[in-house]
Order: C-alpha cells, then sequence, then structure tokens
C-alpha cells in the first residue's frame, strides 16, 4: 500500500469530487483523510426527513461523489481500490479508498474535465434529435457495475408513462405541507453555499422540474414546439444501502459520459419520491424487475441559451478531516 498523494492533490480531488449532484444540492457528504486512505460518510443531518425519509437519495448523491472523486484521481495517477461500508457497525462509513500510484488516465482525464462543465440545466431542450449511438455510449458507460442497469425510456408509451408519474408526484407533493416547507428550506437563496440557489432555478417548464424557490435562470429561447430529450432510468437489483451507493456512481458516470459528448443533463427524482408512484414505475417501466433509483433527462442545450451559472458548495475545511487508522475489512 502507497502512501497518499500530497495535500494539495487530494485537495483538488476532494474539491472535484463535491461537484457531484446531489438532491436539494444538500450536499450529504463527509470526507476523512488518513495516511493511506480517503473515507466516505454520509452526513445525516442533511437529510431531508419529507424529501427523502429513508435516505436513499442521501446514499445516491454519497455514491455520485465517490465516483467523482475516483475520476479526479485517476486522472492524476493514482489508481483507487474501494472497499464499500467497510465498518458492519457505522453505516454511514459508505466506502473507504485506497490509493495506488499509476499511470494517468487520458478517459478518466476527459471524464475530470467533464465534472468541471456539468450542470444541473433545467430548461427547455432542443427538438435536435440525440443520435442513437451517442445515447447508447452514454448507456454503456454505466453497464460496468454488477447490480445496476441503465435503461432508456425508448418508446412512446413508456415516456407516457414516466410523464404521468411526474405529474401524479407533484401533485400529490403540492398537498404536503412538511415537503414544501422543505423545498422552501433548501431553494431560492442567494448567498447561501447549500441548495439550490434562485439563479439555478427555472420556472418549470413542465412537470419533470420541480417548483424551486424563487426562479432566476432565464428559460433558454427555443422556438421548437416539441423537445427531444431523452430519458434514461437508473435501476438496481437490490433496494438497500448497496444498490443506493452504487446507483449513485453509476449515475456520475453516466452524466460525466454525457457532458463529454456535449449534452446537458439534469438528474431527477420527484416521481421517485411518492412511493405509490414509484411502484408504478417499477411496474410498468422495469416489469417489477428491479428498482428505479434515479432519473436522468438529457438533450441538446440552445446554441442561445447562457451558460447555466454554477451551483454553489460548501467549504472544503466544513467537510474535511483528518481520520484515525480505519479498519479495510469490507467488501469490494
Amino acid at each position: 500500500m502507497s502512501a497518499l498523494p500530497d495535500h494539495d492533490t487530494i485537495r483538488a480531488a476532494v474539491a472535484l469530487a463535491v461537484r457531484a449532484p446531489s438532491v436539494h444540492n444538500t450536499q450529504p457528504w463527509l470526507w476523512r483523510v488518513g495516511d493511506t486512505t480517503v473515507h466516505l460518510y454520509a452526513d445525516d443531518s442533511r437529510r431531508l426527513p419529507y424529501t427523502d425519509p429513508d435516505s436513499r437519495e442521501l446514499v445516491v448523491s454519497c455514491g455520485a461523489a465517490l465516483h467523482h472523486l475516483r475520476v479526479a484521481l485517476r486522472a492524476v495517477g493514482w489508481d483507487t481500490v474501494v472497499h464499500r461500508f467497510p465498518n458492519p457497525d457505522e453505516p454511514r462509513h459508505l466506502a473507504a479508498l485506497e490509493l495506488h500510484h499509476a499511470e494517468p488516465d487520458v478517459s478518466a482525464t476527459r471524464l475530470a474535465r467533464a465534472i468541471a462543465r456539468r450542470r444541473s440545466d433545467r430548461r427547455r431542450f432542443t427538438s435536435w434529435e440525440v443520435p442513437p449511438a451517442q445515447v447508447s455510449a452514454v448507456v454503456a458507460a454505466g453497464a460496468a457495475v454488477p447490480g445496476v442497469q441503465v435503461r432508456e425510456i425508448d418508446t412512446t408509451g413508456e415516456h407516457a408513462r414516466l410523464m404521468r408519474a411526474f405529474v401524479d408526484a407533484a401533485t400529490a407533493h403540492r398537498g404536503d405541507a412538511g415537503y414544501n416547507a422543505e423545498l422552501a428550506q433548501w431553494s431560492g437563496h442567494h448567498a447561501s453555499a447549500q441548495g439550490v440557489p434562485a439563479r439555478n432555478a427555472v420556472v418549470p417548464p413542465d412537470a419533470t422540474v420541480r417548483p424551486f424557490g424563487d426562479p432566476r435562470l432565464p428559460e433558454a429561447v427555443v422556438s421548437d414546439t416539441e423537445e427531444a430529450a431523452r430519458m434514461l432510468l437508473v435501476c438496481t437489483a437490490s433496494d438497500d444501502l448497496w444498490g443506493w451507493l452504487r446507483a449513485g456512481e453509476v449515475a456520475s458516470a453516466v452524466l460525466l459520459e454525457a457532458t463529454a459528448r456535449g449534452l446537458a443533463t439534469c438528474a431527477l427524482s420527484e416521481p421517485l419520491e411518492v412511493t405509490g408512484v414509484r411502484t408504478r414505475i417499477r411496474r410498468d417501466l422495469l416489469g417489477d424487475f428491479g428498482y428505479p433509483q434515479l432519473i436522468i433527462r438529457m438533450g441538446w442545450a440552445a446554441t442561445s441559451a447562457a451558460p447555466v451559472p454554477t451551483t454553489p458548495r460548501l467549504p472544503l475545511e466544513d467537510i474535511v478531516r483528518p481520520a484515525e487508522s480505519l479498519s479495510l475489512s469490507g467488501e469490494q
């Protein structure tokens, strides 16, 4: 086992890792840096009790950050061996990473550059078709993880059922006072390092976009009457901590590959937060085989559209701490 990279390298890699998307931009992760390992913990203080009562989306968000970190480190010549849930007595300890010297990887460098460019674009996309070869390449980016599948919603009937799920979830949430208070708490602010700021929120163009507070991002000027967004469904064989973490890792791989190809993306989860709606998606779109964990919308942004502003992140000093020596007895 080799020593860790220097402090500045670790800091730069974690700074890219925390660019990962998270539900309501809660950033529910904590990092502990040891002499030879980096550890990822879930920060339960950032759980959304109304939106995410079982912490599923919290763990999915952390999985995306874990994959981002691995990409960032591989790009600068550090390979990682990941031990997921290494401490059975501490379920918040999501992963321990051993680092080993490796040659810098060109494909990882490409994805690391995409980390800095990726944004959650909630605006309307254009009617420009995403070629099937592009869709296949994006789907393939998430195909290497056992127990996780990326499904394209590729028929008219499937798409209509998914859109109905968005409408039904939004209707259920409109009548949920706790959910709406939580949404207001985590959106619409102007100077906060967390939550969805006003400058990144849009007036919902359709039911796929939540009504975040005080939307200030101008909608793209799109003259087309129909957009050609593609919908991808990340699903897992198990609906547990393992499945949730791996779903986040796969979602990160898909989002970065799409971004590297110039596509606009947005991770969506509202239909999966209402139990009855999520059950219906599982039945109607997955045939009761597997569990839906995240929806990814992707397409071409209008060339005239202004760039989506960078969403703020918490200072690294708030989320990175030295670690005591910890066991790496977990399964890889």
